[in-house]
């Protein structure tokens, strides 16, 4: 089986123009096909790790926004803590003086009573004085003509 020459020859060229075919026709579309899902690949490696570094940027952003609540939360708390001691400082005062109007309402009140029953006493010590010093005299006294020295006889008492 030996090949003749010219055949050895016949089939180099055609070997020859398939492989200039293959360059020309077959092998640009797969080189393209091959480089465009390079291209590919390298974009979505990109897009991940942009990707990652995005979700680690929102990470700390969303940290940091989670400690400014919590730090604002605190402050709220705080100042709500702090008005709501005022307002107990507040109805205390206002419930102190309070008490003491109540107090000195109820010490006016009480001086006018004393005040009025000593009004009533003397007046009548002096009923009492008209009526002893008649008995005494064994006749009328009375008290319209004797007004002053009644009156006397009651500021005395």
């Amino acid at each position: 089986m030996q090949a003749s020459i010219p055949s050895i020859v016949g089939q180099m060229i055609v070997f020859f123009i398939f492989v200039m075919f293959t360059m020309k026709y077959v092998w640009p579309p797969i080189t393209k096909a091959l480089e465009e899902r390079r291209v590919r690949i390298a974009e979505g490696l990109a897009a991940a790790e942009r990707g990652a570094a995005s979700l680690k940027e929102a990470s700390a952003k969303s940290d940091e926004a989670l400690k400014a609540a919590r730090i604002q939360a605190q402050e709220i708390l705080t100042a709500a803590n702090k008005q709501a001691t005022q307002m107990v400082e507040a109805a205390k005062l206002t419930a102190t003086h309070e008490a003491e109007k109540i107090v000195e309402h109820a010490n006016g009140e009480v001086l006018r009573q004393v005040t009025h029953a000593k009004e009533e006493l003397r007046r009548q010590v002096g009923d009492l004085a008209v009526l002893g010093a008649a008995r005494i005299l064994k006749r009328e006294v009375n008290a319209s003509a004797h007004a002053d020295i009644l009156q006397d006889l009651a500021a005395r008492i």
